[in-house]
């Protein structure tokens, strides 16, 4: 029994030396005669190595490139893997810094900023050019615990559309604290236009390395042999719905001169143009050292070209609003299609306010009136709205008109696929009552009857109005204005977002329409802007003058073409240019056409100059009278200032 044991003793023994003969030999293979692990065991420290993803590419309807992407270098550092006594002097001079900016970069709080660690990489210097990124790239391996990331920054190869294409800036504190990880300090998010109305689409998802690096920062291989690297996914192409050729020329048209310019294919909703003037070059804003004083000169600039007119200002429409009155009063029965009105040249108000009115033919009819724009006829057409339930009951007529305004779109965002939309005002019952108090002594339909010229207190937007536009040559639908007709990943197109793809039928009957188109097409015919007519190309359209109490009145038109087939609606709104025919309608009418037949007739041209150089912003010089030399004080003189045009008067529009 005890040799038994002795012997299983023996046995156990020999079974435990040899296995540690065999585990000690495997050992000396892998950490003596091995290479590649005597590497991965003098490895100190794993790093996570973000691999950007290329943002998604945006082009214009017919394919042409509006934004590109270009490579910038990020030189990341790892501070505890930063070789003490480094040659600095040398680094300095590699990347154009100087000492202090070295140690300003290295040497962070660590303790008390969150975002630095000593074990982790964090950037020491963006947005370095590939240039000067390739001089310092031959000596990085002098410099452990740096390494770089490649980025991609945003380039316009065309210098327009400005705001609706947007920007990119480094995301802040807020972004990341409401990204759950999706983004942290370093990456760059949209914060405008497009690039962020579309920044899900675009940015893509990043790439992972897990990489395992030695005591001197050196890499010495994938950690777990690259099982959990993931590769970077490029963000979505945008298909926008822009026509870069009829952008550009709306922007040549607005040179110095305030406003907004909106431009729909109706039977789509798809914008074509939509510029906010002034404007400025997109590139002015790529990521590089001279954006910051860029942005700042734009912010400081007193025309506010930053600011976003076409869908952020709100105005009121003028004249161009009496067709939706029309329509809500033939559709509420306050009026038919064959209604007249008499108009002496001015309209009395509660039998003491007197409103003026241009002299005109007989409005027999609504497109009678909206030919030569009768403020008479409106007001009227309006009291008879507001006054539909009784005089008593303004309230209701009044909250009634209300339903079917937000119904065309106004008081209300569109839902536009574009941040900073602005719904304008539509005032209702519960306005005027806060407005006018009862114990004041209340309102009726005279004291807001300005309302019914579009004046007073509604505010439309530009895009609002290009919209009533489009509703008015569809003959009572529409789309919701979009600017993304589509997207691309790799071989696939993708369809826009759903509600995009939605018609949406106002509640105004279709046969109350015509009338209102025949109105619209003989205002541009032989009507307000019958100077602003394309030569054998039927469109129609309506003027606006927008009293300004402080200044200049503003200049403002909607339109469709061609009138029986309508591609484009558009709004035009300048803002201190004078009567609606003035320039509104003809830079209108131009835009029409040249999107129409992609050319402007030579007997427009004249026309199309004026537009263009016009400066409706720079101030007008005094007028200095003078008389010729030795022309005796007694002779009367006609006092001609010297300043006086010498082109033709444009159009003074409609009252």
């Amino acid at each position: 029994m005890e040799e038994q044991n002795k012997e299983r003793q023996f046995v156990f023994l020999l079974v435990f030396v040899l296995a540690g003969l065999l585990l000690a030999g495997r050992a000396f293979q892998l950490q003596v005669l091995s290479d590649s692990f005597r590497g991965r065991a003098d490895a100190v420290a794993m790093s996570k190595v973000t691999h950007y993803p290329a943002r998604g590419l945006i082009y214009d309807r017919n394919g042409k490139l509006l934004i590109n992407n270009a490579p910038v270098y990020d030189l990341m550092v790892t501070y505890n893997q930063v070789k003490p006594g480094m040659d600095t002097t040398k680094f300095c001079q590699l990347l154009g810094i100087t000492k202090e900016e070295f140690k300003l970069r290295l040497y962070k709080d660590f303790k008390r900023d969150k975002r630095f660690s000593r074990v982790k990489p964090f950037v020491f210097l963006d947005k370095i050019s590939p240039a000067a990124f390739s001089l310092f790239q031959e000596s990085m391996y002098e410099f452990p615990g740096f390494f770089a990331q490649v980025r991609n920054i945003r380039s316009y190869p065309v210098n327009h559309a400005a705001h609706m294409l947007g920007y990119i800036q480094e995301v802040t504190d807020a972004d990341i604290k409401t990204a759950n990880g999706t983004y942290v300090m370093g990456d760059y998010i949209g914060k405008s236009g497009i690039e962020l109305a579309y920044e899900e689409e675009l940015k893509g998802v990043k790439g992972v390395r897990f990489v395992l690096k030695d005591n001197l920062g050196r890499d010495v291989g994938s950690f777990q042999n690259g099982k959990r690297d993931t590769l970077p996914v490029s963000g979505l192409d945008l298909i926008t719905t822009i026509d870069t050729e009829l952008q550009a020329y709306a922007e040549s048209l607005m040179v110095n001169k305030k406003g907004a310019v909106v431009a729909i294919e109706p039977k789509t909703g798809e914008i074509l143009a939509f510029l906010s003037s002034p404007t400025y070059n997109p590139n002015l804003m790529v990521i590089d050292q001279n954006r910051g004083n860029n942005y700042a000169a734009l912010a400081a600039d007193k025309s506010q070209p930053l600011f976003n007119r076409a869908i952020m200002a709100s105005y009121p429409p003028g004249s161009t609003f009496k067709a939706s009155v029309g329509l809500i009063g033939m559709q509420m029965g306050a009026i038919t299609a064959e209604t007249g009105w008499p108009c002496g040249g001015y309209y009395v108000n509660g039998g003491r306010d007197v409103r003026k009115c241009r002299g005109h033919a007989h409005p027999s009819n609504i497109g009678i009136a909206l030919q030569w724009s009768c403020n008479s006829y409106f007001f009227r057409t309006f009291k008879q709205i507001v006054d539909h339930y009784g005089y008593y009951n303004s309230a209701q007529g009044l909250d009634t008109m209300a339903y079917y305004l937000h119904q065309l779109g106004f008081g209300q965002k569109l839902g536009v696929d574009f941040p900073g939309e602005k719904p304008g005002r539509v005032p209702d019952s519960k306005y005027y009552n806060k407005m006018y108090p009862k114990e004041k002594g209340g309102w009726r339909s005279p004291t807001i009857i300005s309302v019914g010229i579009g004046q007073g207190e509604i505010e439309l937007t530009t895009i609002q109005m290009a919209n009533i536009a489009a509703i008015i040559a569809n003959r009572g639908y529409y789309y919701i204005p979009h600017f993304v007709k589509a997207f691309k990943q790799g071989d696939k197109t993708l369809k826009p977002r759903e509600p995009y793809r939605k018609r949406i039928k106002v509640p105004i009957g279709s046969y109350y329409f015509p009338s209102v188109v025949d109105g619209m097409a003989a205002v541009i015919a032989h009507g307000t802007a019958g100077s602003s007519k394309i030569p054998d190309l039927p469109v129609a359209g309506k003027t606006g003058t927008v009293q300004n109490p402080h200044g200049e009145d503003h200049s403002t038109f909607i339109g469709f073409g061609p009138v029986d087939d309508p591609k484009i609606a558009i709004a035009v709104y300048v803002e201190n240019a004078g009567g609606g025919g003035k320039f509104a309608a003809p830079i209108s009418t131009l835009l029409m056409e040249k999107y129409l037949r992609g050319s402007i007739s030579e007997s427009r041209k004249r026309r199309e100059k004026q537009m263009m150089e016009a400066n409706l912003i720079e101030p007008k010089p005094k007028k200095v009278f003078v008389r010729p030399a030795g022309t005796p004080d007694s002779l009367q003189m006609d006092n001609t200032p010297v300043d006086a045009p010498v082109e033709e008067v444009l159009d003074e529009g409609e009252n």
